[in-house]
């Protein structure tokens, strides 16, 4: 049996918990895989199944035994991610041996964790279905496995547009309100309730189908260097209004000097953001919350500190579990549905990093503290990534609005006349045909599900227009998209796409660029 060496898990290590597993095990194939999926140790009984021998597939990565279909569809990452958030994966599927033949198998794939609760492996066991009636069964499990995951996924879809859709036009009228800028206390109050009501159902909205992805193992990071003590300030940022609503007494502690970590912005911030809301809604009006950023040898470590309910010392290990919830004792009339710490932790662990809470029992307060490596050699020269924008200020465009929803195209038309833009409003894809060759617009706004010409049609029509062909097309959408969306709407001849609501700041932002 070989062994391959890493940096992070010793041979010794290694061998222990591989031989605990094969030795008990010989009918079965079991190799184990570190976190990027590459075969660390084989064991005999995979020799046996797949036909290679362990120094030839030591250091090869694990995807080699899937068919080009999986592999293109990111299977063998999918199994990584699920396995990562849920504590296993189990999959029915055909597998290839070494002289190309395949079997229908049946795998699960378990993680390994040091005593720190860091990820070290996967250990992958196999066997071979393809007796009769046992891969007539397993095929089917597998067909409806699969039929449940689409129908999960085309409702969480279908949830996410029912639930923006509204919340667009609801938004934008919070713009209009605050550009006619009344004076009267009693409004002004209102709008602050408004537009606190309106990011938390975002949030929950985001929260909802950041679980479904994670589940499935579609979450993917976009990392990049970035400045921590910037991400944390974006989070406080985000977080103020629900802080500020319950008068706690808040303060922030950060580093003079940079701390740079290999991140996703968007995704980090979403872990403070989620940690400081959950401060927020358990400590009582006028509570503290204080938020600390530090280095510890290699690590930047950001910690969110409050005095309020607290967590049980028997539910500390459980805190970060999917939809686990302090019991009415501790105040479960705060809300919540048990997921954002839930996603805190995912994110914490695809970042290479670890989050750990401490608290002395209900009523003392809890402390939630992050640890994420850091660069070893950080940008020369390079300003914080995930900074906020500036509203800009410049020559009106004439922007074309393509929305099917009368409050959602009224509301962004009457908002964007305010900022002193022209805009026109089309309800349908014809009319956007129709519209433009006249109205010539610098930018257009373009809803992707109408109904009968989607705008994925519209887009392609208007680019064959002179009128439009170098114009900038901007797709709105209520669904999130997904991988093939993403590839779909630049073939498409969009330039960009917004989720909804779109924040007025967005798109004049996007204006700025392109007066410039």
């Amino acid at each position: 049996m070989i062994f391959k060496s890493e940096e992070h898990l010793s041979p010794q290590e290694l061998e222990e918990r591989f031989e605990l597993l094969a030795d008990t095990a010989h009918e079965y194939a079991i190799f184990l895989v570190d976190p990027d999926g590459h075969i660390v140790c084989w064991n005999p009984g995979a020799s046996r199944l797949f036909g290679y021998q362990s120094d030839e597939v030591v250091g090869q990565h694990f995807s080699r035994f899937f068919s080009p279909e999986d592999i293109q569809s990111g299977q063998p990452e999918q199994e990584l991610e699920i396995a990562r958030a849920a504590g296993r994966c189990d999959v029915v599927r055909w597998q290839y041996r070494k002289d190309g033949g395949r079997f229908w198998c049946g795998a699960t794939l378990t993680p390994l964790f040091d005593e720190n609760k860091h990820l070290r492996s996967f250990a992958r066991v196999m066997h071979d279905l393809t007796d009769g009636q046992v891969l007539e069964g397993q095929k089917k499990r597998a067909d409806d496995l699969a039929t449940a995951n689409r129908s999960k996924e085309e409702f969480m879809a279908l949830l996410s547009h029912e639930l923006r859709n509204p919340l667009a036009p609801i938004l934008d009228a919070l713009n209009i309100q605050r550009e006619v800028k009344s004076a009267d206390p009693i409004l002004q109050q209102a709008g602050h309730v408004i537009e606190r009501q309106v990011g938390q159902m975002v949030r929950l909205v985001d929260d909802l189908l950041d679980v479904s992805r994670i589940t499935t193992g579609k979450l993917r990071l976009n990392k990049q260097p970035v400045e921590l003590r910037s991400i944390v300030n974006d989070a406080v940022e985000a977080s103020r209004h629900s802080v500020d609503a319950r008068r706690h007494e808040f303060s922030v502690e950060l580093l003079t000097e940079p701390i740079w970590v290999d991140a996703d912005p968007a995704r980090l911030e979403q872990v403070f953001v989620n940690l400081l809301n959950n401060a927020s809604r358990y400590t009582s009006p006028g509570g503290l919350i204080r938020v600390t950023v530090e280095r510890e040898a290699k690590e930047g470590v950001v910690r969110v500190r409050d005095n309020g309910t607290g967590i049980p010392t028997e539910m500390l290990p459980h805190i970060f579990e999917l939809f686990t919830q302090v019991d009415a004792t501790a105040g479960r009339s705060h809300g919540g549905l048990g997921i954002g710490l839930a996603l805190v932790g995912t994110l914490v662990e695809m970042h290479n990093g670890r989050v750990h809470v401490t608290s002395e029992g209900l009523g003392k307060g809890s402390e939630f503290t992050v640890r994420l490596p850091t660069i070893a050699n950080p940008p020369e020269s390079q300003s914080p990534s995930h900074a906020g924008m500036v509203v800009p200020t410049g020559a009106r465009l004439r922007v074309l609005i393509v929305e099917d929803d009368i409050d959602s195209g009224d509301m962004l038309c009457m908002l964007l006349r305010l900022k002193g833009h022209e805009v026109s409003v089309a309800r349908s894809g014809q009319a956007a045909l129709e519209v433009a060759p006249t109205f010539l617009p610098d930018v257009v706004l373009c809803d992707v599900g109408l109904p009968g010409m989607d705008g994925y049609e519209v887009a392609r029509r208007l680019r064959e227009t002179p009128e439009c062909k170098d114009k900038i097309l901007c797709a709105l959408t209520g669904y999130t998209p997904s991988e093939a969306d993403n590839r779909r709407l630049p073939l498409a001849g969009f330039d960009h796409h917004f989720v909804k609501p779109v924040a007025i700041e967005t798109l004049l932002a996007l204006f700025q660029i392109v007066r410039s």
